[in-house]
């Protein structure tokens, strides 16, 4: 078995959650966020602890960039890739706010789910 094409392989579908991520921030896509965060996900930044449920609710209760016609400025600036667990830091300028989210993810049932959010505005 080829491990360089399982982390290519991996390292793709990663980088393909993360483009959903940033369109399901951008759009304001609270469908498309759920399906690529495990239900246990747990997010944090200081001063706020939720589960999924909840911050997929405080999605759905801001404006969405993309209707105020907000620039498309995601990146993805780091992946830390071990086997079947990778940590993901992205840039987020969000509603006049530039985050830096850490995302952990697992691949479980092979598949990659966001475990973790961590976020702060830088």
């Amino acid at each position: 078995m080829n491990t360089d094409a399982i982390t290519t392989q991996d390292f793709d579908q990663i980088c393909a959650l993360v483009q959903d991520y940033f369109d399901g921030l951008h759009q304001g896509d609270t469908q498309k966020l759920r399906h690529i965060f495990h239900a246990d996900a747990v997010l944090k930044a200081p001063g706020l602890r939720c589960n999924l449920e909840d911050w997929l609710s405080l999605v759905t209760q801001r404006e969405v960039p993309a209707r105020r016609g907000d620039a498309f400025g995601y990146r993805l600036l780091a992946v830390d890739l071990l086997g079947e667990q990778a940590m993901v830091k992205v840039l987020c300028p969000l509603l006049g706010h530039t985050y830096i989210d850490f995302l952990g993810l697992l691949k479980e049932n092979n598949q990659w789910l966001i475990v973790n959010k961590m976020y702060a505005d830088a």
